[in-house]
This record gives structure tokens, C-alpha cells and sequence, in this order.
């Protein structure tokens, strides 16, 4: 697959254009960032195990019927991905309390939510990329449907069955994830970007340890010694 020019450079990836116009190729990058960017770092290997995470995940969803932009791993932090126009709306899924819902709503941490919690965000560095109701998603143009937004909610509860089992079995706690979904060019809505610690919370099911970027995000040191043991559990 020959790699052309790169299309689009964000906070944790490079996009870079192919000879098949359907085709992308993602490179995920050792960068660290939180706060909406306003904290900044690196972690050298970061991209590396990122890139694996998420090709083991995406394919564990591929196998359980829940389509994605995946196409296949090139090399150690390469993705060879579908195409696709990103909705601007990040589908936040939360199984716990922690983050943002504890400080908005006074929820205390680690409470397990009495159901799966699905949030839109709209995704917009300029504005801190804000929590917003379908009727926001609606007058900002960033769906054309209700129906596309519940489709994206039926979507995040349906990755959130398939991780928060796969997970449990790896004795691991699924607290929360940010999904991000694209339109390919036949019209049909894919699960893109990547699911890695650097988009999701995990906890050690015994010690209730961070495993994800909050180690980056509440200066807790050894970020990637978190991101192997993910990979770790996940391909044993």
C-alpha cells in the first residue's frame, strides 16, 4: 500500500492519503495530551502499543458484528483504514462514575451507574467540545436524523456489550470510552478512530489501579508501563 501526502494531523494520530481513494492509513502518534490540549506530553512507544490495542479491539468487534473502519495493521504503528467523513459528536459510554459526570452531577467516584450511560459531545476544540442534547445535535447540523443519533447510541451500547465482558474476563473494569463514528462513501455509518487507553478508563478489577491516560492526566507516573499491561490482558 503506497502512502501518500498526509491529509489531516490530530492530537493522537496522522492520516495520510493511499492510491485507493477509499483508503486511509493511520499512524498513531507517541504524543500525550489532556484538558482539551491545554497539558501536553510524549511517552516514546505510546503509538506503537496504541496501534496494537486498538487492532486487536477493532477486530474483536469485527467479530462480533459491530462494523468499523478497520481494514487491516501494516506495521507496528500503522492502521490501514475505510475512508469515512467523521460525525462531529464524540459518543461518550459510561458503566462508573468518575471524570467529568462526578464533578458535573456530584456522583461520587467508582459508583457503579444503576444502566449504560451514553453522552454526545460535540466535537469542537474551540468551544472545550461540549455536552449537548440531540436537539443541539440537530441545530448544529452534526446529524441529519434523530435516527442517526440513535444510531449511534444503539452502536456505543452495542461496543460497550462486547468490551465490558471481554474486559471483565481480563479482569479489568470498563469505566467509560469515547467512540468516534464516520459515513463511508456507501453511505454507512462506521466506528472509526480508535479505542486505546488514550480513549478509555480502566481499572484493575482487584486494586481499582488506573490503567489508561489518567496516569498522564493526575500525574500518576508510569503511563506506559499502564498501556503494556492493557495490551498485556488483551492478547492473553
Amino acid at each position: 500500500m503506497q502512502i501518500k501526502e498526509m491529509m489531516y494531523e490530530g492530537k493522537g494520530k496522522k492520516l495520510f492519503f493511499t492510491e485507493d481513494a477509499n483508503l486511509v492509513v493511520s499512524q498513531f502518534k507517541d504524543d500525550l495530551t489532556a484538558f482539551n490540549a491545554e497539558k501536553r506530553g510524549s511517552e516514546q512507544g505510546k503509538g506503537i502499543l496504541n496501534c496494537k490495542i486498538s487492532s486487536e479491539i477493532f477486530k474483536l468487534l469485527e467479530q462480533n458484528g459491530i462494523k468499523t473502519h478497520y481494514v487491516e495493521t501494516l506495521s507496528d504503528d500503522k492502521m490501514l483504514c475505510k475512508k469515512v467523513n467523521i460525525i462531529p459528536i464524540e459518543v461518550v459510554v459510561r458503566n462508573v462514575a468518575t471524570g467529568s459526570l462526578s464533578k458535573r452531577l456530584g456522583i461520587k467516584e467508582g459508583s457503579v451507574l444503576p444502566f449504560t450511560l451514553v453522552e454526545f459531545y460535540y466535537k469542537d476544540d474551540a468551544l472545550g467540545d461540549p455536552l449537548i442534547n440531540d436537539e443541539h445535535a440537530l441545530i448544529l447540523g452534526c446529524a441529519k436524523s434523530i435516527e442517526v443519533l440513535d444510531k449511534l447510541r444503539e452502536n456505543g451500547r452495542a461496543v460497550n456489550e462486547v468490551l465490558r465482558k471481554f474486559f471483565d474476563e481480563k479482569n479489568l473494569i470498563l469505566v467509560d470510552f469515547k467512540l468516534e463514528f464516520g459515513i463511508d462513501s456507501q453511505g454507512e455509518i462506521l466506528l472509526a478512530d480508535e479505542i486505546t487507553p488514550d480513549s478509555c478508563r480502566f481499572w484493575d478489577k482487584d486494586t481499582k489501579e488506573k490503567l489508561d491516560k489518567d496516569r498522564f492526566r493526575q500525574d500518576l507516573g508510569n503511563v506506559k508501563m499502564a498501556y503494556e499491561e492493557i495490551l498485556k490482558r488483551i492478547l492473553n
